[in-house]
């Protein structure tokens, strides 16, 4: 009898530790009473009424994400590629997760590969590889409409992979190619144009500056050829301001000696035979000086038959 009361204590006591759960962190439980819903249970420690209640689902509340595999898309211009896309999820309601459809995770990618295949309809190849951000707004509007009756938010979508038929890459490969070759010929083309200007400025300047120097030295030649110039004229003068100071100095000599007026006449010829210098055909002497002339004459023409005899 003893052994009898021990097993129903502990079978009590099972059953009573079966009752109490632990919800943790960012989970909820779905608790049934009878196979209807009851309540749903958040963080923290709850009690159940045995063989009554159970719990029906445990739900993660973190954000999820799902890599479902590439599906193939025709684009507006028939081409056709494979696409796989992300997307990043959290259930927000556990109820309507737990009874608002079957297989949520089935039924997103099913519905992420009919509306990647609308949007991507309804575009040219070229936009869609240029246009993942447009696509991925339009997708996540999309999906999160669409699974609200399923308590689930749609936080974000990527399209993870775009790949084109063969044919179609290797084309733009080619053109890709191309379009290098192009920027570089460009690019090779502004550079010998800069290059060609810059040897033109450099000439141009060069030859401004020889320009410049050489009128420098034109000015400087001149102004020394004037330095020339005046001092030779200097020089010149002051030889004539000797000279004629010699002059008058003699004729200074000969009045302070005494000379009368015939000396000063004979003076005044020499200085007309210094003025006609040999140079001279005719030169044109005053009449008072003529008389005198040939006086000279007559005196030296005296003095040379004294010598003779």
């Amino acid at each position: 009898m003893m052994w009898l009361v021990i097993i129903l204590f502990v079978i009590i006591l099972i059953i009573a530790a079966s009752c109490v759960k632990i919800v943790p962190q960012s989970q909820a439980y779905i608790l049934e009473r009878l196979g209807v819903y009851k309540a749903t249970w958040g963080s923290g420690v709850h009690f159940k009424v045995p063989f009554i209640e159970r719990v029906a689902k445990r739900v993660n509340l973190k954000e999820q994400v799902v890599d479902f595999a590439p599906q193939p898309v025709i684009t507006k211009d028939n081409v056709t590629m494979r696409i796989d896309t992300v997307v990043f999820f959290q259930i927000t309601d556990p109820r309507l997760f737990t009874y608002g459809i079957d297989n949520p995770i089935m039924a997103i990618e099913n519905l992420t590969a009919t509306t990647l295949r609308n949007i991507i309809g309804d575009m040219e190849l070229d936009a869609t590889l240029t246009s993942r951000e447009i696509i991925n707004t339009k997708m996540r509007a999309s999906l999160d409409d669409a699974t609200d009756p399923w308590g689930i938010k749609v936080t974000r979508v990527e399209l993870k992979n775009i790949i084109p038929p063969a044919a179609i890459q290797e084309a733009m490969e080619k053109q890709m190619k191309a379009e290098r070759e192009r920027r570089e010929a460009i690019l090779k083309a502004e550079g010998e144009k800069k290059s060609t200007i810059l040897v033109a400025e450099g000439k141009k300047e060069s030859a401004i500056l020889d320009a410049e120097a050489e009128k420098q030295a034109a000015i400087l030649r001149a102004e020394a050829e004037k330095e020339k110039m005046i001092k030779e004229a200097e020089g010149q003068a002051e030889a004539i301001l000797k000279v004629q100071q010699a002059k008058a100095d003699g004729i200074r000599f000969i009045k302070d000696a005494g000379a009368d007026q015939s000396v000063l006449t004979l003076k005044s010829l020499e200085a007309f035979a210094q003025a006609a210098d040999g140079k001279a055909t005719k030169i044109i002497i005053p009449s008072e000086i003529q008389g005198i002339a040939g006086l000279a004459s007559s005196l030296v023409e005296i003095a040379t038959n004294k010598k003779e005899n």
